[in-house]
């Protein structure tokens, strides 16, 4: 190698962190607390993979699932798939189906955004789709109510094929630095009229519906259509370097702040086991003026906002409710149940009826995503 070209390729590592490159968390689709599999998708939500999001208006029906069909010799084990369970061959004009990443505005810093040294930013990743074509992900900032949007082809039909796209960076709206989503990016799988009939974008630009995906294809058309992505990477900068690959311990701490549970991962919420569940014991409270066991939970990590808790009972997967035990005695008690002074590290959790006990025992979830 050429003393220029070594220097070369020492700038360009100082110039790149060599680690936290990559805003995605859980681009290698590693983490499935919620579940590995669902069905009969037809709304918006937060369904199998951590920090995926799917959005669905009226196009077809879709299963989600955590699967292992991933690019050969690239050093992933598993990928997010959509599968088209029922058609939508002609959609209407509000008609869409797109898988979305939402980002917090204070880990979007270094874009440097709403000044004269705005960064482009790149995005890279595996996709294999059963229908080939143009396809459109589109960036959405919330301060400024701006867009931008990049096109990729699928040439190959069930084939894994790596993509890059750069988005120039916005000089003229500043990403507030807070808790609240500042950038939202989707992939589109199809969409009607409304969100195809403008221009593609490829500078920030103010939002309008129709340009969001111009060309789309519509992965939404046969049953027998599939899309898969992982290895999803955004960094700062022109160039797509390699997947950060994080262990799965970092994945899952990055994830919990925005949804923790109590169950073991393998565990869906609702399954009838105690494994996992939080058992308080010692604690008599008054509320309503009935006594009434509960006690505090701390969360594993803490979470972006205060979160929404949903309580289980362990042995059925009954929501709201948790059981009531003695000490000494032995015997479990169903009762509805009561989260209170729910905050950013823990929650108190109460049995809602019924005499003393010496505590009380349940499953939990924590969602603070954006």
């Amino acid at each position: 190698m050429s003393k220029a070209a070594d220097l070369a390729r020492t700038a360009s590592a100082s110039e790149t962190a060599l680690s936290n490159r990559n805003l995605i968390i859980n681009g290698a689709m590693q983490i499935a607390q919620r579940s590995a599999s669902v069905t009969g998708i037809t709304g918006n939500g937060y369904h199998t993979l951590d920090r995926w999001r799917t959005a669905v208006n009226a196009m077809g029906t879709w299963t989600q699932t955590q699967s292992t069909d991933v690019p050969t010799g690239a050093g992933f084990a598993t990928s997010l798939k959509m599968d088209c369970t029922t058609a939508d061959g002609s959609p209407a004009a509000t008609d869409q189906v797109q898988v979305q990443l939402r980002f917090e505005g204070e880990n979007l810093q270094q874009f440097k955004y709403g000044t004269s040294s705005a960064e482009s930013i790149t995005l890279s990743f595996w996709v294999k789709a059963t229908k080939t074509g143009l396809n459109v992900v589109s960036l959405y900032q919330d301060d400024g109510a701006k867009q931008i949007s990049g096109a990729y082809t699928i040439g190959t039909s069930n084939t894994w094929e790596y993509k890059t796209i750069t988005f120039v960076g916005n000089t003229v709206n500043a990403i507030v630095n807070n808790t609240t989503r500042g950038i939202q990016c989707g992939w589109y799988l199809g969409a009607g009229s409304n969100r195809t009939s403008g221009t593609l974008r490829t500078t920030w630009t103010a939002y309008a519906t129709a340009d969001e995906s111009p060309g789309q294809v519509n992965h939404g058309d046969s049953t027998s259509n599939d899309w898969l992505i992982t290895g999803v990477q955004l960094e700062v900068g022109t160039v797509a370097t390699p997947f950060e690959h994080r262990s799965f311990g970092q994945e899952l701490s990055l994830c919990q702040r925005y949804y923790e549970k109590s169950y073991d991962q393998g565990d869906v919420p609702g399954t009838n086991t105690h494994y996992g569940a939080v058992k308080i014991g010692g604690n008599r409270e008054t509320m309503t003026s009935s006594y009434l066991s509960g006690g505090g939970n701390t969360f594993k990590v803490t979470k972006r906002a205060r979160p929404t808790v949903v309580v289980y009972d362990p042995d059925g997967g009954t929501t709201n409710q948790c059981q009531r035990w003695t000490l000494g005695v032995g015997n479990y008690n169903n009762q509805a149940s009561v989260s209170a002074d729910i905050s950013e590290t823990n929650f108190l959790q109460y049995s809602a009826t019924g005499n003393s006990a010496s505590g009380v025992i349940y499953h939990y979830t924590a969602d603070a995503e954006l």
